[in-house]
């Protein structure tokens, strides 16, 4: 669904960019307090208003999505759908560098050289775009930092989505406001079909996000991870063979690039996961064992009578070893 948005954009023409940016806006908060209502889920709403660094970071969140899908809308309009895709593509390559930059993580050899092929990739597009492809990086950097602003909020899918259209309603119903004032507002203007598919536009916005909010409690992280190369694929299908786009040969270099670097992180995540569970199979084999171990030792020790060696040691320690069951009950 995500992949097949550029359809959606796509048919609200005469609507600009902006226009189209704000009824997403304007109509997505109606359509999450539904769903929270039909879930019963508000317990996050009264830590979340106590919080002012989280809102902080909501409002934070909500500024650099709005940015995404502005941008986003305005390339659909503009025939840079497959320069759009390519910023969805290198979005997991910024992740990876964000981590190193801002987190200090430390990435596998595999993880190096994906983004080294990244970084040529975008060498390569702007040759071929004669110009940086500031478009695909704008997209990538800021849904990355979307994500890693999210991680410090910590709320689920449909909260964190209900948080940050709040955040957005009242500046996009002041700008379609300010446009109806001018004459320039298409809402009204262009027939019931029109109308009707600005109305939708929160519900295009929220569908997949729900949709990948109940896939990512159910399915692997590696499969999820997978899964997320479908979208920008769509977008680049969608570019090449619906709008028509130009895809000279250098520009298919580019990509050739991008590709091989994110299968390059696939692999790697790929067995890095299998070595997980391995490692897991592993130590919960030993834990096993050990606990297997313990427990016949302590029926070797108890073989033997309080009173058969007549140690005052021997016979102070017994209520102990009485008393181990209720100690597990407190586990």
């Amino acid at each position: 669904m995500w992949g097949l948005l550029p359809l959606y954009w796509a048919l609200l023409e005469p609507a600009g960019a902006t226009e189209v940016l704000a009824h997403r806006m304007v109509w997505s908060l109606p359509t999450a307090l539904v769903i929270l209502a039909a879930l019963r889920r508000w317990a996050w709403v009264r830590p979340l208003l106590r919080d002012p660094r989280r809102l902080g970071l909501i409002v934070l969140a909500a500024g650099l999505i709005s940015v995404n899908w502005g941008l986003f809308i305005w390339a659909v309009g503009t025939g840079k759908v497959i320069e759009a895709s390519l910023g969805y593509f290198i979005n997991p390559l910024i992740s990876i560098a964000f981590g190193v930059l801002l987190l200090r993580e430390r990435l596998r050899p595999a993880q190096w050289v994906a983004v080294g092929i990244g970084a040529l990739a975008v060498g390569v597009m702007t040759v071929a775009y004669g110009r940086l492809p500031w478009l695909s990086l704008v997209l990538a950097v800021t849904f990355a930092l979307y994500g890693l602003i999210k991680k410090g909020v910590r709320l689920d899918g449909v909260a964190s989505f209900g948080a940050e259209t709040a955040v957005q309603f009242l500046p996009a119903v002041a700008f379609l406001v300010f446009l109806g004032s001018r004459g320039e507002a298409t809402f009204a203007t262009e027939g019931v079909g029109h109308t009707l598919l600005l109305s939708l536009a929160g519900l295009a916005t929220a569908l997949p996000l729900i949709f990948f909010g109940g896939a990512a409690v159910r399915l692997p992280l590696s499969t999820i991870g997978l899964l997320q190369y479908l979208a920008p694929a769509s977008m680049f299908l969608l570019g090449l063979l619906a709008f028509d786009e130009e895809m000279p040969p250098e520009r298919w270099a580019g990509f050739l690039l991008v590709w091989a670097a994110l299968c390059l992180l696939t692999w790697d995540a790929l067995r890095t996961a299998r070595r997980s569970r391995a490692r897991l199979r592993a130590a919960a084999a030993a834990a096993a064992a050990s606990a297997r171990a313990s427990r016949t030792g302590d029926g070797k020790a108890g073989d033997s009578g309080p009173g058969e060696t007549g140690e005052p040691g021997r016979r102070t320690d017994r209520p102990a070893v009485a008393g181990t069951p209720s100690d597990a009950a407190k586990g």
